[in-house]
């Protein structure tokens, strides 16, 4: 999945005249915390965070504090044709909330934490009505194969699988199926020889 199709585009920006005060106030007004700082041919200058803002609040009133004084002078930023998982260990990597989506310099959009993990809960088919089932599966070529065509056998029909990320003799793989009845499935795997660990109707 590409950033362009993920990312809030044509965001609302503010350019380094801007007062703080004025920046927050964009941000209460729109319900986001974030802010790219632009030139007028809307170029990225910088970016800034409602936190930062709040910070630098204060100071400002009794100090000659501006929004070009607070904001992140080079924030790492994504193309719009990065792979969601480029943006997603980025914001993992570097403990931030979100980036700007830069094409050639130019501000595209936005990507934040919360559109990745909405992102990853549509992949996940999380909030569809489905059942879950969690085997242990060894390091064999056969055994994912074997354990998915078990699945498969007993009226699983399987809409996505994860695992564990660990590089370990024991790996562990979560299931997603159509909504089911698991316990039939729990027997039919434990009888092939595989331990499982949970089950979600």
């Amino acid at each position: 999945m590409k950033i362009s199709s993920l990312m809030m585009p044509d965001p609302i920006t503010v350019t380094e005249k801007s007062s703080i005060s004025e920046a927050i106030e964009l941000m209460k007004v729109n319900s986001i915390r974030h802010l790219p700082v632009v030139s007028d041919l809307d170029i990225l200058r910088g970016f800034v965070t409602l936190a930062d803002l709040k910070q630098g609040l204060i100071p400002s009133m009794v100090a000659d504090l501006t929004l070009s004084d607070l904001m992140i002078k080079d924030p790492i930023t994504i193309d719009p044709d990065s792979d969601i998982e480029i943006a997603a260990q980025l914001i993992y990597k570097h403990k931030i909330g979100g980036m700007p989506v830069v094409k050639k310099g130019i501000v595209v959009g936005i990507i934040t934490g919360t559109d990745i993990l909405r992102a990853f809960i549509d992949m996940m088919g999380i909030l569809t009505a489905s059942s879950r089932i969690d085997v242990v599966v060894g390091d064999e070529p056969e055994s994912f194969k074997k354990a998915s065509q078990t699945i498969n056998d007993n009226g699983g029909d399987i809409i996505n699988v994860g695992m564990t990320a660990q590089q370990t003799s024991k790996r562990i793989y979560y299931f997603r199926l159509s909504q089911c009845k698991t316990a039939g499935i729990k027997k039919a795997l434990e009888s092939e020889g595989f331990e499982v660990l949970a089950t979600m109707d």
